[in-house]
């Protein structure tokens, strides 16, 4: 299978684009930008394009057999003093249903787009939450488009674990340095609330899994395991071979504060993925420990 993915140099993209290649599919990247040497997808063929700007035309993407758009994005790509409304237009209400329609036209039989999962699990969310409002309609004006022609579907993953070299393992630096036990002004304890987690590498497989069976126009919410961020904190503490226990306390913590709880401190976002859907997609669950061994790793190399 020919394959373009959107975001191809992203955390997601990448793992995606490498298991792909694995399975013995012709994978090319999309990118904003010429890749640099540290990116583990260089050895890639690369289109360059932006999305958000509307560059990548029908007689760039009819080569493509399918498209996995893995480019979406979120609360850490806006900037200080961006209009927010504007930013979510550009990047997700319309910006990704628009890119969709022109891989259409374009005659793409199949696209499969990596959204997320706050609307998908608590759809009341997105009433309050610009955000979460974004990525509901990306998800869904993008899955209208399906007929026939055009097997387009959605895979809603929860908060991602992995970690590449260059820019993704650099923003674990911090975070894995006080595991470590190297920040001592930073305290030892973890906000109340957790989530579902997965990692890179689950996510990966499910990807391939909904471009050979996913149904066109539905949403796969998918998942591996429920941790407290209690108990997120301490597997990070233990796979970098420190010794504290961390303990819960409803206060902000610095490492993970509330703006980047968006289901607010204290909830959790807590489910069980469905085991046809699972079984179908095909990836695999419990990984979340080997995961985040794989980021201390990553994160301490990128350190040197």
């Amino acid at each position: 299978m020919k394959v373009l993915i959107v975001g191809g140099t992203g955390m997601i993209g990448a793992y995606t684009a490498l298991h792909l290649r694995e399975q013995g599919n012709d994978v090319t990247v999309a990118a904003r930008n010429a890749l640099g040497d540290e990116s583990p997808v260089r050895d890639f063929p690369v289109l360059l394009g932006d999305y958000t700007e509307q560059t990548f035309t029908v007689e760039q993407l009819s080569p493509f057999d399918a498209i996995v758009f893995a480019a979406g994005q979120d609360v850490r790509h806006m900037s200080g003093g961006v209009d927010q409304a504007a930013f979510w237009e550009k990047t997700q209400i319309s910006g990704i249903p628009r890119f969709a329609a022109l891989a259409k036209r374009a005659g793409v039989p199949r696209l499969v787009q990596v959204g997320s999962y706050y609307h998908h699990l608590r759809p009341d969310l997105a009433d309050t939450v610009p955000y979460i409002a974004a990525r509901r309609a990306a998800d869904e004006g993008a899955r209208a488009l399906a007929d026939e022609s055009f097997n387009v579907s959605t895979l809603n993953p929860p908060s991602i674990l992995g970690a590449i070299s260059g820019v993704s393992a650099r923003r674990y630096g911090r975070i894995i340095a006080w595991a470590a036990g190297e920040l001592p002004d930073i305290p030892d304890f973890a906000p109340p609330g957790g989530s579902n987690y997965m990692s890179a590498t689950s996510l990966a497989q499910a990807i391939w899994g909904a471009l050979q069976h996913a149904e066109p126009g539905k949403a796969y919410l998918v998942g591996d395991e429920n941790l407290t961020f209690r108990e997120y904190f301490q597997m990070l503490v233990d796979a970098a071979g420190g010794t504290r226990s961390i303990d819960e306390r409803d206060e902000e913590h610095p490492l993970l504060p509330d703006a980047m709880i968006v289901q607010g401190r204290g909830n959790t976002m807590h489910y069980e993925s469905d085991a046809t859907e699972t079984a179908l997609l095909g990836y695999t669950q419990t990984d979340c420990s080997r995961a985040i061994a794989q980021i201390v790793h990553t994160a301490r190399r990128a350190s040197v």
